[in-house]
């Protein structure tokens, strides 16, 4: 069976960055999936410019969409707000923290509100946001979930941090350092990794499963038209690998195809 089937017993999905790319891709393929979770929180900054994504939630009622600036403390707290009065007293199963920019700047031409706008958007803003999120995440793993208290995953809780092959500091050698120089993007999403890794050592103890997942080089508006994944085929392998994750995952950085990458 695949992971994805997994969405099928997962009550609640909020996913950041939704107007668009990836976060749009994620939205429309859990809604018309047979295994579409029971809600699906879609987050913009700007819901009345969201279109397709206003499109989505027109032919398919489990799609809830909310305003949220990933970067703005009060537009989040007033999300979580509005996401409680959606959930209950069932609490939030799975965030996917997808928000994200690519600020492109070299080493000549990078400068530091490049980098601190890169890095607020791309890693500060997901651990602020899983904070405040954290009390209906808590709530969604005490109820345990299809698969009981012991077990961790999306149906109980779980955060899924979007970010990079480009954050590994480890590959940032070679021909894959020299293609790609994006001081901001690049230590903004290495950033991100440990942000994963910590909040994975903090969440714990709740029962909330915490990781990384590198998504592919996509086509969209961020990765281009010469990325050789299109977004459905990237968000198929993506939602197989989270719908499936378990204990042994929590705490790791992943590739779209469940390879485990080097941080």
């Amino acid at each position: 069976m695949s992971g994805a089937m997994h969405f099928k017993n997962c009550g609640s999905v909020l996913v950041t960055g939704a107007s668009r790319g990836l976060g749009l891709q994620v939205v429309g393929s859990l809604a018309s999936g047979d295994f579409s979770p029971g809600k699906i929180i879609a987050t913009t900054r700007s819901p009345a410019s969201a279109q397709k994504l206003q499109e989505l939630a027109e032919k398919h009622p489990n799609i809830h969409i909310i305003t949220l600036d990933v970067v703005n403390q009060e537009s989040i707290d007033h999300s979580v707000e509005e996401v409680g009065q959606l959930v209950q007293e069932e609490g939030l199963n799975c965030l996917i923290n997808n928000a994200g920019i690519n600020v492109v700047a070299d080493f000549q031409t990078a400068t530091a509100e490049m980098m601190i706008e890169n890095f607020h958007t791309n890693a500060v803003a997901p651990l602020m946001i899983t904070k405040a999120f954290q009390p209906l995440l808590k709530r969604a793993a005490l109820r345990g979930g299809a698969g009981g208290v012991g077990s961790m995953g999306i149906q109980r809780a779980a955060v899924i941090n979007m970010t990079s092959l480009l954050g590994s500091v480890e590959l940032n050698w070679g021909e894959r350092a020299n293609n790609f120089k994006w001081y901001p993007y690049r230590t903004s999403k290495s950033a991100l990794n440990m942000v994963s890794r910590c909040m994975a050592v903090d969440l714990e103890p709740d029962g909330i499963l915490c990781m990384a997942v590198h998504p592919g080089w996509v086509r969209t508006d961020m990765g281009g038209s010469e990325a050789p994944l299109s977004p459905e085929e990237s968000v198929s392998s993506l939602l197989t690998v989270i719908g499936g994750l378990t204990e042994k995952d929590h705490g790791s950085f992943l590739n779209f195809t469940g390879e485990i990458l080097p941080w």
